[in-house]
């Protein structure tokens, strides 16, 4: 299947971005509506791969291939399967929702601050869908640079240290990447096809480096413990846009990367080592539950419970069976949903009060009935109540570890009620009761661009949470495929 859709959901925003940023801020109402034009159009370029996609093919899809750099053998070569096709569309649509919450908050260099989203976008969809290792590199690491912009010019007090702290320990992981990458290159007789690195026979001490050397980039990504605490200070600093992003893609592509590389590059590795990335998993999701309960700050507490919330995720890829991977799969997508909603709504408080501390807040229920509700049914989806999202993914998991071995499942399960207590406590304390204070009373509900955006989120988180067989069809072949592929030594 010959197309340029791929290459469309790449260029599309970043091209677009270029006439954003020519604008500059002195025309916001141009900036604005043009930002939202380009990233519609960036969404609406990724619909057809969702409709056009074969369900039962087990290999890549939309496949495109173009001589990139001659000398070395590398290709412009992109293509998706059931597993990054889902990706691509959370981010355009991610985007979309990023720069209509942005619409009346982002007073200084606006131009600047929706052109960076939007080249970020479609340096993403470029992770998501390079078949080149050196290309994927690249969009790894430029999708790096508009985050860090975003952080260090609109977030907080601190935001340059957090900024250069997420900069840095994303960089010194990737950089291990890419010396595992040129070895696979030199390896393969200098091909740099992510799909001939699969066919490699490579001995186990080998892939137990490379996977190492892999598993240090990713991991940072994740986050997962102990090399997160990058995240919890990015989040707090950040701006709205830029927490639901990071949120919401950016963790994403630590976990995609073990998909991609990890499990069908180095199979007796991964069997191996899944030991130790389940451990880590475990406490990610233990113990970091623990650290939640204790937060004062909301976007700490939703940032803990980010990477409580991915620990499933890397719990589910080394369970190894189908129900495990779709689980985290279904998990990374409706993450996405959940978690960016959470970020919006602690911005639409923060907007009004300039204040995250949860101290600050009580009653707002009395005075913010609307947006009470959308935050109750978010805060849920957050804890994996059923028929939302966070349900469906989560069980999945639970599902998969519990046939894998029952106490690695007995232990994820347990602490679903960890989830339940740190986010529902800080419902409490946030929206009920009486009002708290004078700044809780003056507090006016949301307007309808707010509205708009939670709505648009409620209706995902709920009908994936009641009907998620769209989302999960499309990865059934390409599991199964990649769980055959982890089956089978690669030893020489």
């Amino acid at each position: 299947m010959n197309s340029y859709l791929l290459s469309l959901a790449i260029w599309v925003p970043v091209l677009g971005a270029l006439p954003v940023l020519a604008l500059g801020s002195g025309r916001r109402n141009m900036v604005r509506w043009l930002a939202l034009a380009v990233a519609l159009a960036g969404f609406a370029v990724t619909l057809p791969l969702y409709i056009g996609f074969d369900v039962h093919q087990t290999g890549m899809q939309y496949v495109e291939q173009l001589p990139w750099i001659p000398r070395f053998n590398l290709q412009y070569m992109l293509g998706v399967d059931g597993i990054s096709m889902p990706f691509v569309i959370l981010n355009s649509f991610i985007t979309v929702i990023v720069v209509i919450a942005g619409w009346d908050v982002i007073e200084e260099k606006q131009a600047q601050y929706m052109g960076a989203f939007l080249i970020m976008s479609g340096l993403v969809n470029g992770i998501f869908s390079a078949l080149d290792g050196i290309l994927f590199y690249v969009f790894f690491e430029a999708s790096l640079i508009p985050m860090y912009i975003i952080i260090g010019v609109w977030g907080g007090p601190n935001r340059v240290y957090a900024a250069i702290k997420f900069f840095l320990y994303t960089l010194l992981g990737s950089l291990l990447m890419l010396v595992a990458m040129i070895w696979l290159f030199l390896e393969a007789g200098g091909s740099a096809s992510i799909l001939d690195w699969y066919r490699l026979p490579i001995g186990l001490t080998a892939q137990i480096l490379l996977f190492i050397a892999f598993m240090l980039s990713f991991a940072v990504k994740v986050p997962m413990w102990p090399v997160h605490t990058w995240l919890p200070d990015a989040h707090v600093e950040a701006p709205t846009g830029g927490s639901v992003v990071l949120a919401a893609i950016a963790l994403k592509q630590g976990a995609y990367g073990f998909l991609r590389f990890s499990l069908p590059i180095l199979p007796d590795a991964s069997h191996y080592l899944a030991p130790m990335v389940i451990t880590l998993s475990l406490i990610a999701v233990v113990y970091i539950g623990f650290v939640a309960l204790a937060q004062a700050d909301m976007k700490k507490l939703v940032a803990y419970s980010s990477i409580s919330h991915m620990g499933f995720v890397t719990l589910g890829f080394f369970i190894f069976n189908p129900l495990g991977m779709e689980g985290a799969l279904v998990q990374m997508i409706s993450h996405g949903f959940v978690a960016g909603a959470m970020f919006l709504c602690i911005g639409v408080m923060y907007d009004r009060m300039h204040s995250r501390q949860i101290a600050d807040y009580g009653g707002v229920v009395n005075t913010m009935p609307k947006f009470a509700a959308f935050f109750m049914l978010f805060a849920m989806a957050n804890s994996g109540l059923p028929a939302t999202s966070g349900f469906v993914g989560e069980f999945m998991v639970v599902l998969g570890a519990v046939k894998f071995n029952f106490w690695i499942g007995f232990a994820a399960a347990t602490t679903l009620i960890l989830g339940a207590a740190y986010t529902l406590w800080m419902y409490k304390r946030v929206v009920f009761g009486a009002v708290a204070n004078d700044h809780v009373a003056k507090l006016t509900d949301i307007n309808a661009r707010e509205f708009l955006f939670l709505a648009v989120l409620a209706i995902c988180v709920l009908a994936m949470g009641l009907y998620p067989l769209p989302v999960t069809e499309v990865m059934h072949a390409s599991v199964d495929n990649l769980l055959k592929h982890v089956a089978v030594s690669k030893l020489p």
